[in-house]
This record gives structure tokens, sequence and C-alpha cells, in this order.
């Protein structure tokens, strides 16, 4: 870690501390759900089924009965996925947790902590390492910044016992601004898990990761606590990265009908990125970092950044604080929850991009109201939500001298705000038939102020021929990169389920969604090139004038979506399936040229959105069951000038999860999964180069030597298959490109966890 990183991370260690401190001498509540601490934090509790207050003796299922009865009861696509599903996984990642939910596609880059892409129907598809098009949220507060990006890295499904899926418009009654939907980790409390839990991992790659976690309860008060540390040495070269989590949480319920709980967490992560390859270097040493392009009779091939020189490195911090707190009067349920974050992240990028330091925090308020006459219905009658978001960063820019920092060339300060109003109705009609208008209204502000202040940017270049020797640096004009630009957008929805059997629910709706751009879309360094800084596109002409930020004034994307789906049990089989097109207008897309430089954000115009989400769970026997996870997109340009009907680069056609477990006596069982992702995927929106399709196997066991002590153990990647798992996304790309990104190899691990 740098300098910067330590003492940003001895400051923040030093706020956790206050703050954890300050939260258990403070009165803090039960979960927003109802009034009984053993609820968890859903991210929408107006929408929640309101139970009689139960007392709870050690680990309980209720907080996953309800948040599944209800989100089962939305007409849009949901999911749910608890802890037990992640049974014998080493080292779970958020691709783990996720990759049994159809309709959410994760794309590892460089394996470990990194910044896998995830998108939820397209959403954010082509944005990376910021992430945009979904709302990330632990216990109902974002991880998202105000402008609506967020770090994936620093979400942990290790820290959660219950994960919620919005797909689409559902996310909309959570005040999200969002095409994709919104994703909600939620976190154990005192009282769904007392006790002592420690466990240790480790294996292939330098795998190594401890956990430890304490919660209890007395009478009205409970409270947990979870540390978390990994480390791993990487499958490939510069492939190294670590995390350290700390999360709290302490609750108390004030009386009959209030409750209160206080939350406080802090994640330092910091990760190596080992860039792409090319084709040849994929197949030949998928463990090797690229050198850069290559020169040849002074044209240069082999298009992509030098991982080699410019070690490109990120590391992030960020500092949570919230509370939340529920009141119930008879059918009215009022949840108001407040959150602040503080996000400084480092990121050197590869010479073109130089390295960015951002730093700022981010306040968070949200009010839900709902009102639910009828208790057996699953939703309220009438739900409402209000979520503000203000938040405000320094950014600086300086070049990338070999791996180090070297000159300032940019300083912003940048200001966003984003105000949502969603308000609701779920009428029962009879015959089981329900229906759910519904109207959101966001309203969102993005501001940048230029503060670099000097007349002149600096520049440097190394020679393409000899990339370690330096050529002469330049300067360019400054300019202005301040802008300020607002949005605002009115997303109706109009959904309907019927419910003929109870065993089988058939829904259907039609919505709007609205999102804004982030700062990231709004400004970025541009005219670089993979042996050069950004503002010096010809890297032998220091004097040559050329802009080195773009800041495109961009629309918000919005999407018209009609979707239909069915949940129901069929003999031992139970079935989660749906359908959604869309219609969007203005797609945010983030281009790349062919040496993987940033060519910054454009509105696409109009695409089209077409996808088939479908799940399947059977308990076959006793002992034997089986999940099916399957997901088909199909994601195109409509009429572009340009690319025509082309597909959307980065959208894999077809996603397929697949998984078996067999329990060969009460403490042992062994599971195989399978990944596969069959076809091509464009890897450029003109659609001239792709990536080939793959399958990967891994086997897992889990076995009870006693109530407290378990033991497992994984192998990954069996047929050490050889696959790209991902790859950059360019606008027009160079089949000489480096553009791939290597999955893991054959990998082992072994796991023990401990209770007390």
């Amino acid at each position: 870690m740098t300098l910067r990183g330590q003492a940003t991370a001895t400051r923040d260690t030093t706020l956790l501390l206050a703050g954890l401190a300050v939260a258990g001498l403070t009165v803090a509540g039960v979960a927003a759900v109802a009034p009984d601490a053993a609820h968890a934090q859903s991210a929408a509790p107006g929408a929640a089924v309101v139970l009689d207050a139960v007392t709870v003796e050690g680990r309980t299922d209720s907080a996953e009965a309800t948040a599944r009865k209800r989100l089962e009861a939305i007409p849009g696509g949901t999911a749910l996925v608890v802890d037990e599903d992640l049974a014998g996984k080493a080292n779970v990642t958020v691709s783990d947790a996720l990759a049994g939910v159809p309709g959410v596609v994760v794309q590892n880059f460089f394996g470990g902590n990194d910044q896998p892409r995830i998108q939820i129907r397209g959403s954010g598809l082509q944005q990376n390492p910021v992430e945009r098009g979904i709302l990330a949220l632990q216990n109902g507060l974002p991880l998202n910044r105000a402008d609506g990006s967020y770090i994936v890295g620093l979400a942990n499904p290790r820290q959660a016992e219950l994960t919620e899926i919005y797909r689409g418009y559902t996310a909309n009654r959570l005040g999200a601004s969002v095409l994709g939907g919104a994703i909600n980790f939620v976190s154990p409390t005192g009282s769904s898990a007392p006790g002592v839990r420690l466990g240790v991992e480790g294996g292939s790659f330098g795998q190594f990761n401890t956990t430890a976690q304490a919660g209890g309860r007395a009478g009205n008060l409970d409270g947990l606590i979870q540390v978390q540390h990994s480390r791993r040495d990487g499958f490939r070269d510069h492939n190294g990265s670590e995390r350290t989590g700390f999360d709290a949480n302490v609750g108390a319920t004030l009386s009959d009908n209030v409750s209160t709980r206080f939350f406080a967490g802090y994640t330092d992560l910091g990760f190596d990125v080992a860039g792409p390859l090319t084709r040849q270097l994929l197949d030949s040493r998928p463990e090797s970092v690229f050198g850069g392009p290559t020169v040849v009779n002074g044209v240069a091939t082999n298009p992509g950044p030098n991982v080699v020189r410019d070690r490109p490195r990120r590391e992030a911090t960020q500092f949570r604080v919230g509370n939340r707190t529920t009141a119930t009067f008879g059918s009215h349920l009022l949840d108001v929850a407040l959150g602040y974050t503080h996000t400084d992240d480092s990121f050197r990028f590869p010479i073109s991009s130089g390295i960015r330091n951002t730093e700022g925090g981010d306040v968070t308020a949200v009010a839900r109201y709902a009102y639910n006459p009828d208790a057996s219905q699953p939703l309220p009658l009438f739900e409402t939500t209000v979520r503000y978001v203000v938040g405000s960063a320094d950014r600086e820019d300086y070049l990338n001298v070999a791996g180090s920092r070297g000159a300032l060339f940019g300083r912003s300060k940048m200001d966003a705000s984003t105000l949502a109003l969603h308000s609701g109705l779920n009428v029962p009609l009879g015959a089981g038939v329900t229906l759910s208008p519904a109207v959101t209204i966001t309203h969102a502000t993005r501001e940048n102020d230029d503060r670099f202040g000097a007349a002149r940017r600096p520049t440097i270049a190394f020679n393409p021929a000899n990339p370690n020797m330096a050529l002469p640096a330049g300067s360019i004009p400054a300019g202005d990169t301040s802008y300020d630009r607002r949005y605002t957008g009115v997303s109706p929805s109009l959904g309907v389920t019927w419910k003929p059997t109870p065993d089988h629910t058939l829904f259907a709706a039609v919505s709007r969604n609205f999102e804004p751009p982030t700062h990231d879309d709004l400004i970025a360094t541009v005219n670089g090139t993979p042996n050069s800084s950004a503002g010096r596109p010809n890297p032998a002409q220091p004097a040559f004038v050329s802009a080195a930020y773009r800041t495109p004034d961009l629309k918000a994307q919005t999407a018209t979506t009609v979707e239909a789906g069915w949940r129901g049990r069929l003999g031992l089989l139970t079935v989660d399936a749906g359908t959604y097109y869309s219609w969007i207008r203005n797609e945010l897309l983030s281009l790349r040229d062919v040496t993987g430089a940033s060519l910054g954000a454009v509105n696409a115009g109009q695409t089209r959105h077409f996808g088939v989400d479908l799940g399947l769970t059977a308990n076959l026997t006793d002992t034997l069951s089986g999940r099916l996870a399957y997901t088909f997109q199909d994601f195109r340009f409509h009429d572009d000038p340009v690319r025509g009907g082309n597909r959307l680069a980065g959208a894999p056609r077809h996603v397929i999860n697949a998984s078996a477990r067999y329990d060969m006596t009460p403490a042992l069982s062994v599971q195989a999964e399978v990944d596969w992702y069959p076809g091509k995927t464009p890897v450029d929106n003109m659609n001239t180069v792709h990536t080939s399709g793959y399958a990967t196997v891994d086997l897992r066991t889990t076995y009870a030597v006693t109530e407290r002590v378990s033991v497992y153990g994984e192998a990954r990647n069996i047929f050490d298959k050889t696959y790209a798992s991902s790859t950059l996304i360019v606008d027009q790309a160079s089949a000489t490109q480096a553009v791939y990104l290597p999955g893991d190899g054959r990998a082992f691990y072994a796991g023990l966890k401990v209770n007390f």
C-alpha cells in the first residue's frame, strides 16, 4: 500500500473505532422490516410483510422467508440469495454470489478482489473501472456515490446473510435512478447470528482468507461485528490483491412499535491491474502481462497498454456509517434512514489516462411510508419512497511516469445530487389478481469546477520503438473542463400479478426507466496512446495541440420496457422464468479506441435490449438436488448510421450456470458446478472481433466434523481450461489487439469454519 493509502487507512480506522464505540454506547435498534430484532435490513421495508413479533432463539429463517415472500409478489424480475447457497465455496466473490441468479451477468477481470464487470439487462455494460447502471446497497444504504457510480470491489457477499436482487423497474420502489436494477447485501444481526464464528481458508495462487464474527442479544439490544481479511498473489504476473473489511451493527427495540439500528463499516481494497492480452498470448501464456505494442518497420502492431512499464493498480477505501429507524402504527409503517460514506479512490491507469485520485463524501437520506390494512397481502396497499443523495469529491489527475506519480495535469471539484420520489399502489382486484400502478420522478445535478489553475497541462511520452526511453516533455493549453448539468425524468409503470393457485404466480408489466450520466461519463481523459499521456496523440510531437479532456453534453438514458414472467412449483421443480424487451434511447456507452485508450462516453441513439431469464431448482430426492440459471441476451443498435443493427459489445448471448449437490451422509456433501458461455461475444461495437465461448467445471465438498466444526474443499476449473473471462470493450477493434482478460487456471482451496 502507498504512504497515502496507509495514512488514509489509519485515519479511517480511527474513525471506525470511534464510531463503533459510540454505537456500542448508543441505544440502537432492530431491523426495519418490523419491530422484531430478528428481521434483516431489507432494501424496501415499506413493501415488507408486517409480521407479529416473535421471540428468536438461535438462528432463524424468518428474515429469509419474509424477504422471499415479498420479492415473489412483486410484478417483475427479483431474486434472493442466502448464505447457504454459497456453502463450500472458498474465496467467495461477487461473481460467486450472483452466479446462480438468472438475468445478472458478472464477468471477472483479474480474479480475487478486483473489479468484475456486472450488469443487469445491459445497463452499465460498457462501463469500467467505475461501475454504473445498478444501485448497490448494503443494508438498504448505498455503496454508490451521489452521481450513481460505485466500486464493485467494495461489495463483500461474504459479510451478507441475504442478497436481494431487483431487476429493471422493480428497483424504482427503492428510489433507484438506474436501468439495470438494484442489489442489496443484507448483513446478519446479533439476533439472527448469535455466537462467535471463525474461518480460515487458503489455496492456489497465494490465496489466504480469514474471517471472524461475533454477535449476541441481551433483552431488547443486539449487536454484531465482522472482520475479514484476504490476500492473493494471483494467477497472473502483476496480479496481487488484498482486502480488509469491518462491518458492525447495533440495534434495539425502543418500544412496542419503534425500532432503530446503527451501522458502521470500513473497507480497504487494493489490487494490481494485470491488464489485457493479445489472442496469441492468451493461448500461449495466459499468466503473463502485456508489454505494449511493438514497432515493426516503423509501424506499431499488437496495440494495447504497457502493463510492465506503467504498473496499473487500484487502491480504494470506504468508511460507512448509518442509521435506520422504523415505526409501525397499526396498518401504517414509516421507515427513515440516514447514511454517510467517505470514499478515497486512487487508480494508476496506463499512461494514456494517468493516475487519478478521487476523494469525497456522500450523504443519503431515505424516507419510506407504507399502508397495509390487510396483513395477509404480501405487498402494502400504498407505498411511497423519497431518496436524496448529495455528495462532493475532489479529483486530481497526475501523469503516470513508468509507474510513478508525475506532474499534476488536472484538478476538479465534483458535486452531484440525485432526488427520487416513488409512489405506488398494489390493489387486490379479487380472484388472485393484483394491479400495481406507480410513478417515479427523478431530478439529478452534476457539476464540475475546473480548479487546475495553470495555463497549460503537461504531457509526457515514451519512444514507441523503445518503450523505456522517455521523449521530451510537452504541454498543451489547459482549457476549461467545468460543466453544470441538470436532468429530470418521469418514469411511470404498471404491473399486474395473477396468482391462480398458491403455487403459481404470473406477472406482466410495462415501465419507463431513467438514468442520468455519472461524472465518469461526463469527463474523461482522451487523446493518449499506449506510449503517451492524455492530450498527446503523437508521442513524437510534444508541441502538438490536442485536448486532454472530453466533457460531452450527454443526455440521460431512458427506456420503455415490457416484461412478463411466471413463478411456480411443478412437483419437485421450482421455476422462475421471465422475459423482457426494452426500447432504449440515448444509451450511455463508454468507448475506447483500437489501442484501448478512452474515447469518452457517448449517447448511442436508439438501442434494443431483449432478454430471457430462467431459473430452475429441484430437490430430486432427500439427498440429491440441482439448480440451473440461464440468461439470454440480445442487445443491439437500432438503425445506427455507423453500426447498423450490430450487437452491443461485451454482452454474452448465452450464460448458463448449473450445479448438482449430493448429500452422501448428513455430514458429508459433494457438489459439481458448471459455468458455460456458449457462442461468441463481440469485443467491439463494429462486431469485427469476437471472443470465444468456454465452459469451466468446479467440484467442492463439505464435511461437518461436529455441530460446531466444518471443513470444506474446492477444485476450480478442474480441466484447466484456458479462456477469456472478459474483454476490453472498444468501438472498433483490431484482430491483433490486446483485449482479452484471462480467467484463472486450475486451482485448489480448503477451508475451516468453527462456531462457538
